[in-house]
């Protein structure tokens, strides 16, 4: 259970003093807490999250002293005011270099004692409220949006001229390629940035539970609806909602969230028939064909068309290599001043191999690549040797997996380059797109090779199918 930070806990073995105390903080507005020993407050502080402790220092059992030790132990940013009498003031100030905020003696004045937990309360909201922003601050240097490429210039137009609309919008692409970042992008450059962006992972929430969790509920709507509970779609009043994988929804779900968008209310589990207004945007993404789920039934028509309104394809980034040089760059900013290590970048064989790498779960899967290889390199630059060894082994440009093709001279080019198209293609999975980038030819050509191929009919299978397999290569031999 958490209390705000103007809680006071009061610990003291003398309950007249506690008590008296106590009655002093709530007159000015805070929640009191009281102990009357170590042990006892301790478990307060486990318990509740307290901005103050007011202790005594003398005390059987447990001391203040130690209590103050055993308090930034496991709640460093609670501020601890000692209370002392005359004889212990050298105790109490050789504690306030352990880490206590400030002392007082007694019998405690009450406008001295009132002042100084204020200042400590002050002090630990500062604290936290830093804290907060600087983690706010390392979240966008993170997940900055990094891309100059063509296909993403051309993807960031659209998302600009839509972000200043109320228009829903629904993101397409593969995972990882940064879809809830441009949500948030777009929640940012809207009027409604001040005003909250509530993310759901529709996928990651089981169905008996997620219209719950949209559309919150009332108490008794179901056994352990003990209170009534607002929904995502409350929670982002005001402000954004984002529905990622959007295309896992269940089709009952679908029917109240088609009404949410048209109508601009929602109706609880459990409010028989009763609705609530909400004001949003709502974001959409999904990497499913929403498409084929319509035309099988998985999938509400009008709930498509509804999200259909400003629809943006997120390119892969196999689709955008130009991008990814910038992006290795972005996360070796980050992670090397994450984990304080003086990385000064890339070798040149490394970045080859990043660049001929197919990447299937794109920039998430090329930031993962990055960060393991920043906390795991015992130099200053990112090898080879540093990248995941599925990376190594199934890059084109690694040499794991791939062979080295020989001709005998007089071979005719028609069948060299076909060989050639079909290596690099198991190499790249079947991605025709990168098997023409690392040929150096047009995509146009590899469909064109492998549609005349299978143009020349069942005969010409047959003579594939008689031609003895290629030699595996020298490091294959003998296995």
């Amino acid at each position: 259970m958490s209390l705000e930070v103007r809680t006071v806990l009061v610990v003291d073995d003398e309950r007249g003093i506690a008590e008296s105390l106590a009655k002093i903080f709530e007159r000015e507005g805070m929640t009191v807490l009281v102990a009357h020993s170590g042990a006892e407050a301790l478990e307060q502080v486990r318990r509740h999250r307290v901005g103050a402790l007011l202790t005594d220092l003398m005390m059987p059992g447990m001391s203040g002293l130690e209590l103050l030790r055993a308090v930034r132990a496991i709640a460093p940013e609670t501020e601890v005011v000692l209370m002392t009498a005359y004889g212990t003031v050298e105790t109490a100030v050789e504690a306030m270099k352990e880490g206590a905020y400030d002392f007082v003696t007694k019998p405690v004045k009450r406008a001295h004692v009132v002042r100084i937990v204020k200042n400590a309360l002050e002090k630990q909201s500062l604290v936290i409220e830093n804290r907060s922003l600087r983690a706010q601050l390392e979240e966008r240097r993170r997940r900055a949006i990094v891309g100059t490429s063509l296909a993403w210039r051309r993807m960031m137009e659209v998302i600009g001229q839509a972000a200043p609309s109320d228009a829903t919008v629904l993101l397409l692409g593969e995972s990882g390629t940064g879809k809830e970042l441009l949500a948030r992008a777009l929640h940012e450059s809207s009027g409604r940035a001040s005003r909250p962006f509530v993310a759901v992972n529709c996928a990651a929430i089981p169905e008996t539970i997620l219209e719950a969790e949209l559309f919150g509920y009332e108490k008794g709507a179901f056994t352990g609806a003990s209170a009534r509970r607002e929904g995502r779609f409350e929670a982002a009043h005001g402000g954004t909602l984002f529905l990622d994988e959007i295309g896992e929804i269940p089709r009952a779900v679908q029917v109240k969230l088609l009404r949410a968008l048209q109508e601009g209310e929602i109706e609880r589990l459990g409010a028989a028939g009763r609705t609530t207004p909400v004001d949003l945007r709502v974001v959409a993404a999904t990497n499913k064909d929403l498409p084929a789920l319509v035309r099988s039934g998985h999938f509400r028509e009008d709930l498509y068309y509804r999200l259909h309104v400003i629809a943006v394809t997120v390119p892969a980034l196999r689709d955008r290599p130009d991008d990814i040089p910038l992006l290795v760059e972005h996360f070796l900013q980050v992670y090397r001043a994450k984990n304080a290590k003086p990385i000064d970048g890339c070798t040149r064989q490394a970045l080859d191999l990043l660049l001929g790498y197919g990447w299937p779960g794109n920039v998430r899967e090329l930031e993962n690549a990055i960060e393991r290889a920043v906390v795991l390199t015992r130099g200053t630059t990112i090898g080879v040797e540093d990248l995941p060894r599925e990376l190594r082994e199934t890059s084109p440009l690694s040499g794991g997996g791939s062979r080295v093709l020989s001709f005998p001279v007089g071979t005719p080019l028609e069948q060299v380059e076909r060989v050639a198209i079909h290596e690099t293609l198991r190499l790249t999975r079947g991605d025709k797109r990168l098997a023409a980038q690392l040929l150096g030819i047009a995509t146009r050509t590899i469909y064109r090779r492998l549609e005349a191929e299978g143009a020349e009919g069942a005969e010409g299978a047959e003579l594939a199918k008689s031609e003895p397999a290629p030699a595996p290569p020298e490091s294959e031999k003998g296995e």
